[in-house]
């Protein structure tokens, strides 16, 4: 199921057909959270995933994907809106798009990981807890691919 929402030169979708992965690959093989991460790698974590597209008329300008088994957990991941678009309230305006996506609905935890971006996600209602998440990284591991 995609929906669409517009708000006057800008719109959402939910439609993986219309995401450029080219956009999304050249930014988040810059980013710290994924830093050369491989195309291949990317094409694969988006047919996963349920993602949004950020757009100013054709051209995306904006991501975020989510990673859910549609009943009780989403991971909020590879959330951005290029720099040129920033300060149009579009970052907050994708993830309340996210969030009432009607395939989220009723999830228990929704659970987004960040260094830098705690302000978007508190406006949202997220809260930080970080004596509840264990992990195991792997550092370079697109180095290899």
């Amino acid at each position: 199921m995609s929906v669409d929402e517009h708000r006057g030169q800008y719109w959402l979708s939910s439609d993986l057909a219309r995401m450029d992965v080219d956009v999304i690959h050249d930014y988040l093989s810059r980013e710290y959270w994924s830093e050369g991460i491989p195309r291949g790698v990317v094409e694969r974590s988006m047919q996963n995933s349920l993602c949004f597209g950020v757009f100013h008329g054709a051209e995306q300008v904006g991501f975020a994907r989510v990673i859910t088994d549609f009943a009780t957990f989403a991971y909020v991941a590879d959330v951005f809106v290029l720099e040129q678009h920033r300060g149009r309230g579009l970052a907050k305006w994708l993830m309340q798009f996210v969030m009432t996506h009607p395939r989220l609905q009723g999830l228990r935890r929704w659970a987004p990981a960040t260094r830098d971006a705690h302000g978007l996600y508190e406006k949202m209602g997220f809260k930080l807890n970080p004596d509840r998440w264990m992990e195991i990284v792997v550092p370079n591991v697109y180095k290899s691919e």
